[in-house]
């Protein structure tokens, strides 16, 4: 299980203002001056400043200072940033390493975990756009984070492919881009993805055109095709094929892209000027919306996977306090009654760790019973707020407890020695009988006989005669 934080300098965000806030404030300016400052970016943008009084720096691979002596698996790694002294990090090139690219002297722990991948893999910059004019060759960009499960996928059946990574190196540029380090591009390829397919995630993966026009885009693909849908290999082959038979098509439909990117960037910062009608119409559909999706069985909204969004929660109490001011106590309180039974249910089902505290990034199933295992940090301090909210209307001690476990956790687990706050924790760890191999959720789940050698005769209790292995919920 790993742990990252990338957090830029005082001085860098003085010099260096988003994309979308840019759009909003010169409007004018659409879409060339996304363009302008996409490629530009990298040379305004410092992330790490040598001569800054406050710098932050990656400390690599620090292990836990603790864990239960009781189990046998290994204890969380955590990737982190630190504020104050400078520090000098040196990236091995032993023998061990077969492949070493750009992204060894970078600083973000996402892009030094693909330093080593046979990809050439250049960082975002001017360096990776002019070798893309150069060729004339599209870009691939990759978009991801250290704690990332798919992204490590992705990487294991792809990036580190030989194979994989010679069409890579013939017929692209590729560039590697960490989500926490550079927000603002993937703010604009996410969206780009989201527009085009109705939906996104990491690992982002972009085609691009040298002058960094979107051409296509997706998330995660498997290495080979399956169940009728194209694999890597296959969509590389035809983005390499289209750009050589219609590569006008493909820039004219990456030129319309981008004006409707720009377009919908400035509206949505825009809109924080909407009149107090407006809002509250907009509140009332989005309630409504969440309200047929509600699941009274199970708690929550929507199907599985089902994520503790915590802006639906909010959003339904916020519109039950709307209600109640209107006097239309019964519709408030059926709104109030979903929100603390979904609660109720995630905090009792196995996306709340009960044995660490804190909750997982979603659960696989609609009963909340089986987690993904990565922890999300903007997860816990919302959900400690969901919580507390609900603690304050109703008074019921069982919420408050929960938001005592969610930071008791981030103050236990989340916070290190120096002060740094920690981003996610990975849902992959190593696996106790192999430390050099990764698994999903070897840190959580436990043998039959680990539990049976902790709890003796009351293991039945927990275990199941028919399992090999469970998973510690209770």
């Amino acid at each position: 299980m790993a742990t990252s934080l990338l957090v830029p300098s005082s001085l860098s965000l003085t010099t260096h203002c988003s994309i979308n806030s840019h759009f909003a404030t010169n409007p004018q300016t659409l879409p060339n001056s996304m363009l302008r400052r996409l490629l530009f970016s990298s040379i305004n943008f410092t992330l790490f400043r040598p001569n800054s009084p406050l710098k932050f720096r990656p400390i690599l691979f620090l292990s836990s200072s603790s864990s239960s002596s009781s189990s046998s698996l290994n204890p969380p790694t955590r990737v982190f940033a630190m504020a104050g002294k400078d520090h000098t990090f040196t990236t091995s090139t032993s023998h061990q390493n077969k492949h070493t690219n750009r992204l060894a002297s970078e600083h973000s722990p996402y892009l030094l975990q693909h330093a080593h991948n046979p990809v050439n893999w250049y960082p975002w910059g001017e360096e990776a756009f002019e070798e893309a004019r150069k060729r004339d060759v599209p870009i691939f960009l990759s978009i991801g984070y250290s704690t990332c499960h798919w992204c490590h996928v992705m990487e294991v059946e792809s990036f580190e492919d030989d194979g994989v990574a010679k069409l890579l190196n013939d017929w692209f540029v590729s560039i590697k881009v960490d989500r926490e380090e550079r927000p603002d591009v993937d703010k604009v390829y996410m969206t780009y993805v989201q527009a085009l397919y109705g939906g996104g995630g990491w690992p982002l993966s972009v085609f691009l055109s040298p002058d960094l026009k979107p051409l296509m885009g997706g998330t995660y693909f498997p290495p080979d095709d399956k169940y009728g849908r194209p694999g890597f290999k296959t969509i590389l082959r035809k983005v390499k094929e289209a750009w050589e038979s219609k590569k006008d098509v493909l820039v004219k439909s990456g030129t319309f892209a981008i004006e409707q990117l720009s377009e919908a960037l400035s509206i949505s910062k825009l809109s924080d000027k909407l009149s107090e009608e407006i809002a509250q119409s907009a509140l009332h559909e989005c309630t409504k919306s969440l309200a047929e999706s509600y699941d009274p069985k199970y708690g929550g909204f929507g199907s599985a996977p089902k994520f503790p969004r915590p802006s639906e929660p909010q959003a339904m109490m916020y519109q039950s306090k709307k209600l109640m001011e209107l006097g239309k106590t019964g519709e408030a309180e059926k709104h109030l009654k979903m929100v603390s039974f979904s609660l109720q249910c995630m905090a009792r089902g196995g996306a709340h760790d009960h044995l660490g505290g804190g909750f997982h990034r979603y659960s696989v199933d609609e009963c909340w019973h089986v987690p993904h295992f990565e922890k999300m940090l903007y997860d816990q301090g919302q959900l400690a707020n969901v919580y507390l909210d609900v603690f304050s209307i109703t008074k019921d001690v069982f919420y408050s407890c929960v938001a005592r476990d969610i930071l008791d956790y981030l103050k236990r687990d989340m916070i290190g020695h120096n002060g740094e706050i920690f981003s996610a924790e990975d849902a992959d760890s190593a696996e106790p009988e192999n430390p050099t191999k990764k698994k999903e959720g070897a840190f959580y789940v436990w043998t039959t006989s680990e539990i049976e050698d902790i709890v003796g005769e009351h293991a039945s209790l927990i275990t199941s005669r028919n399992q090999e292995t469970v998973i510690f919920l209770l």
